[in-house]
């Protein structure tokens, strides 16, 4: 039986060409879709509808058995309409649905379609979306559950033609009571442990999440620097044409450390640097590049090249995972990177006991003040810098 939720009305409302779901666990997000597009198949002639996601098994086991369910529930599913081997149901108005995987390189640039509803698009990469996109007339859905931030919220969530909604279980009243306590007994173990944290934030308030290995779970967001803290220094980590320039402030508070971002450019010469800089507090970069470091100390400023050992990243690491740190929300930069910095994995999936090297710009401008401002005369287990 199809009960009309919250999450349907909260969706029916959505009017913008580029409609965004994000949602945690069971929130109805899938059966809140659907059933709009059967309605405007049904009720709209020769309307052209493709349903996608990462893989066909993932269709299979998702938003192709949800979409049957509801046919079926509602009395519109005949199956001599449904070609099973296309995976594409003809509605006797001409119009049709068509479900299919964004794995198919032929399908991603294949026929224009009217509406277009890609399924935990998370799963899917910008490319293969844009792909789609220039080739939809009409509507775009997306739904996920935001385990981590990705290019819906670097790419559209901001755009004019967006719409944005969030939906959690509370949404879904066809939900069984069980599920429901299922549910919020995972609330109570929020507080129990950095993963539960991260459950429950991510499948139970429907917000963004961390991704899993991911390097740093010891931070959260603060509105604003409180008068009360002590500017400690910079870090600075250099790029120029493709990498950004990134420069960190780091504060002192009551026993806390905050990170505040104050550049993250593309393009900047070593004076430009300089000026982002005050003059009394010395800036700590990498000492790989003398040049640029000589540069901005002739501009009259402190600036340190970091010392490096061996295995200096996994260093820094370890003493900024025994920090607890403030980052104010104007530092989107950081906070993506903060979200994405991961340990890298092998093939098998297995965790290797190094970084991937991405999303490190603002984080390597961080660890390097941390190494020289913490790590001078500390032991944190092998490493020690005297």
């Amino acid at each position: 039986m199809l009960v009309r939720t919250t999450a349907i009305n909260k969706l029916i409302k959505l009017n913008k060409r580029v409609k965004i779901v994000q949602g945690g666990t069971s929130a109805g997000k899938t059966f809140g879709i659907l059933p709009i597009l059967i309605d405007k198949a049904t009720k709209t002639p020769n309307i052209e509808i493709s349903v996608v996601a990462e893989s066909i098994p993932h269709l299979r086991r998702g938003a192709l058995k949800d979409w049957l369910n509801i046919m079926k529930w509602t009395g519109r599913y005949f199956e001599q309409r449904f070609n099973k081997s296309l995976l594409r149901y003809e509605f006797a108005n001409g119009s049709y649905i068509e479900f299919f995987s964004a794995d198919d390189s032929s399908k991603l640039r294949g026929a224009r379609r009217d509406i277009l509803y890609i399924n935990e698009c998370n799963n899917v990469d910008f490319n293969s979306y844009n792909e789609l996109a220039i080739r939809t007339k009409q509507e775009i859905y997306l739904d996920f559950n935001p385990a981590n931030e990705f290019w819906v919220h670097t790419e559209l969530k901001n755009e004019s033609d967006s719409d944005f909604l969030i939906l959690t279980y509370r949404d879904n009243e066809a939900l069984d009571e069980r599920i429901v306590k299922e549910i919020e007994k995972n609330k109570l173990k929020a507080g129990t442990s950095s993963y539960w944290e991260n459950w429950w934030r991510v499948y139970g308030e429907g917000l963004v999440g961390m991704l899993e290995g991911v390097v740093f779970s010891n931070w959260k967001i603060i509105d604003k620097i409180p008068e009360e803290a002590r500017l400690l220094g910079y870090g600075v980590d250099f790029g120029y044409s493709v990498d950004p320039s990134a420069i960190i402030e780091v504060y002192n508070y009551n026993g806390e450390r905050i990170l505040n971002e104050i550049c993250y450019e593309t393009g900047l010469v070593n004076t430009e640097i300089a000026k982002r800089l005050q003059k009394s507090m010395i800036a700590y970069a990498d000492s790989s590049e003398p040049k640029s470091i000589e540069e901005i100390r002739r501009t009259g400023q402190v600036i340190k090249g970091v010392r490096k050992g061996a295995d200096s990243i996994n260093f820094g690491i370890q003493i900024m995972q025994s920090q607890s740190y403030l980052v104010t929300s104007k530092s989107a930069n950081l906070i993506k990177e903060l979200r994405s910095y991961c340990w890298d994995t092998d093939r098998t999936g297995k965790q290797l006991a190094k970084p991937t090297d991405s999303f490190n710009h603002a984080v390597d401008a961080v660890r390097y003040h941390e190494m020289e401002s913490l790590g001078r005369g500390a032991n944190f287990g092998k490493y020690t810098i005297s």
